[in-house]
């Protein structure tokens, strides 16, 4: 089923004619009497002294990275008109923009030719790898020029347009702070008749955005930490810095004009002059028609849907949408905004297990904090610090009792929160940070231990069980395999988990994307109790009553299995019936010695698994990823009935 709703954004008419929120201002460009720039998709522009900013270009789509020409007459930029990205330029004062490029593919302005009969762009055009590369076209319009280079994502002419410097690559996560891997920027000088390079001298700093002025390059750099402004002297062949960024924020982008540079910082706009040497803010106020900002009805779908979770009944699904909290019906009823607050971020919801709380974290103080309330939406929003120092928190997971909530920090850290003594508990933390790896918590069914996963220091993952009365936490697995999504059974005997003992031919999740091998895991079972029985105790058929010790007939077995499917419709029936009280679960009681030996595999056939889920008593669903289209045997099975097969997309979900 394709989820959708309908979400009412609103702004509130007590903060819309408040104070001036701070201004996300980007990409100025400079010319003798003016500022061009960037905001909410428009491009604007204000005198250089600062004051109301007008709008110059407002489109279909996005419009961005505007470039004044050398006479200061024009402004071309990058237009988004009919969800294509193409070079546009139109009068400085205001006129209908006129479209120079058509093809299907990005064109994006970088600046202009020193003559201004030409503007500079980046495209893919005509690449066969993911380089994009540099091109002119004549403002009369006609046909784009390639330059001489492979490639180049930012450039910048010289006075005489014979030279060009420009950055060769892009990076692949340019947000990346103090990044000095393969990936770090430079910035080439390039002769455009022989195609020389010369490079800006530097040790493993990136570079970026060079503008050329006179026999300077100008350019922003993080070699001295924070990015900030530094000088290219092309006869001396010195660097110099020219702004020492103390307040520890990146200048974002910068662009030269008659007698100074412009840059803009924090979404702020400031001046740099080049002759003095002095930097000062621009003051800039917009006074328009903004109509993201009116009240709206917003149709909410597909990839605006970062979160969902089920209620304990799924009779509701809970999603996160464009900072809101949904609570929708499955069948019947109205979508119901629980955290109804606009410009802040609420995320990741999670239904408790009762079923009379939904928490979820909020940046409504200005920091992360839990936030919990009733799911019909009524009452007041409880609140649950999360202690310092802040940070970003990610997966809320209930303890069965509804009483706790287990979550992770941006520190791989894992947490216990109790939601009536707020006193956040670090129970565990990760050697290592990668993008792909959470220490997945799950709770036991008595809400006493929590297993999670953690890397070892050869980089493969085990699992772990930590016990909230000892505080204390125990290796289960050998980490000689890669173990991930430990999951107890809901009657506390059995701890399930997947593993893969091929995870170390994969390069690792920096290639994963163009040169990773295939996955594969199994399915594992810890039998946590001595004297539980092995969910998969070998079956024999003997004459008589007696079995083999440790064994059971193959007779006795199939009884047991419809049991347990007559077992499982009866929990269902339960688990409907309302106001039905419900036993305390039975102690979990898990014995450490020897555990490593109660370790038994489950006959499912080895797939790329992405996770598991234990379901009813002697039930697993497994999510497997599966290229589109590929045919696999996948099927519901009680440990080792017959499959079925059927066809599958890109991910299924596997009963076992």
């Amino acid at each position: 089923m394709k989820a959708m709703v309908v979400l009412f954004c609103s702004v509130s008419a007590g903060s819309a004619f408040a104070a001036s929120p701070p201004l996300l201002l980007q990409h100025p460009t400079l010319s003798r009497d003016a500022i061009a720039f960037d905001f909410a998709g428009e491009i604007w522009t204000v005198p250089r002294e600062g004051g109301a900013a007008r709008s110059l270009v407002a489109g279909q789509g996005r419009n961005d990275s505007p470039a004044f020409s050398p006479d200061g007459t024009l402004v071309a930029f990058t237009g988004t008109y009919d969800e294509n990205a193409d070079v546009y330029v139109v009068p400085a004062a205001g006129g209908q923009p006129k479209r120079l490029t058509y093809h299907p593919g990005h064109d994006e302005v970088l600046g202009w030719t020193p003559d201004g009969k030409a503007i500079l762009f980046r495209s893919e055009r005509k690449t066969y790898r993911d380089l994009l590369q540099l091109f002119t076209v004549p403002l009369e319009g006609g046909l784009p020029t390639e330059l001489p280079l492979p490639s180049g994502q930012e450039a910048s002419y010289s006075p005489d347009g014979t030279r060009l410097a420009y950055v060769p690559f892009p990076q692949w996560q340019p947000a990346w702070k103090g990044y000095r891997g393969g990936q770090t920027k430079p910035i080439w000088i390039a002769s455009l008749g022989t195609s020389a390079v010369m490079k800006i001298p530097r040790e493993g700093a990136n570079d970026k955005n060079p503008m050329w002025v006179a026999d300077t390059v100008y350019f922003l750099s993080d070699r001295a930490g924070a990015v900030s402004l530094f000088a290219y002297d092309t006869s001396a062949k010195t660097v110099r810095q020219l702004i020492t960024n103390e307040n520890g924020f990146d200048i974002q982008s910068a662009s030269a004009g008659p007698g100074a540079i412009v840059y803009d910082q924090l979404g702020t706009l400031r001046l740099y002059d080049l002759a003095s040497g002095q930097s000062r803010q621009v003051p800039v106020t917009l006074a328009a028609d903004l109509p993201q900002l009116r009240e709206h009805f917003e149709k909410v779908e597909g990839a605006q849907i970062l979160h969902a979770a089920l209620s304990p009944s799924g009779k509701r699904v809970l999603f996160e949408a464009r900072g809101e909290i949904l609570a929708v019906p499955a069948e019947k009823g109205d979508t119901r905004n629980l955290s109804r607050s606009p410009a802040v971020a609420d995320r990741d919801p999670s239904w408790s297990p009762d079923g009379k709380w939904i928490a979820w974290f909020s940046d409504e103080s200005g920091e992360y904090a839990l936030h919990l309330r009733a799911p019909d939406g009524v009452g007041p929003v409880r609140k649950v610090g999360l202690g310092q120092p802040p940070s970003f928190f990610y997966s809320p997971r209930w303890s069965p009792d509804s009483k706790k909530i287990a979550y992770a920090d941006k520190r791989m850290n894992l947490w216990v929160v109790e939601i009536d003594k707020p006193a956040p508990v670090k129970i565990a933390s990760d050697l290592y940070d990668t993008p792909f790896h959470n220490l997945d918590p799950a709770w036991s069914p008595d809400s006493r231990w929590v297993a999670y996963t953690k890397q070892l220091r050869n980089y493969l993952r085990a699992v772990f069980v930590y016990s909230l009365e000892e505080k204390t936490s125990r290796q289960v697995t050998d980490g000689r395999s890669d173990a991930i999504s430990p999951r107890f059974d809901r009657t506390g005997k059995h701890l399930y988990f997947l593993a893969s003992t091929s995870a170390g031919l994969s390069p690792g999740w920096l290639d994963m994307t163009s040169m990773a091998r295939s996955v594969t895991s199994s399915v594992y079972a810890a039998v946590l109790q001595k004297d539980a029985a092995s969910p998969v105790a070998p079956e024999t058929d003997e004459e008589g009553d007696e079995v083999m010790p440790g064994a059971a007939r193959a007779s006795d077995r199939k009884t047991e299995d419809k049991k347990a499917e007559d077992k499982k419709a009866e929990d269902k029936k339960a688990e409907d019936k309302k106001g039905e009280d419900k036993k305390p679960p039975e102690p979990v009681r898990i014995d450490f010695e020897d555990l490593d030996q109660r370790i038994v595999a489950l006959p499912i056939e080895r797939a790329n698994y992405a996770g598991l889920e234990a379901g009813p008593e002697g039930v697993l669903f497994l999510v497997a990823r599966v290229a589109a289209g590929e045919r696999r045997r996948c099927g519901r099975t009680a440990h080792g009935r017959p499959h079925r097969e059927r066809r599958e997309g890109e991910e299924r979900g596997k009963r076992s």
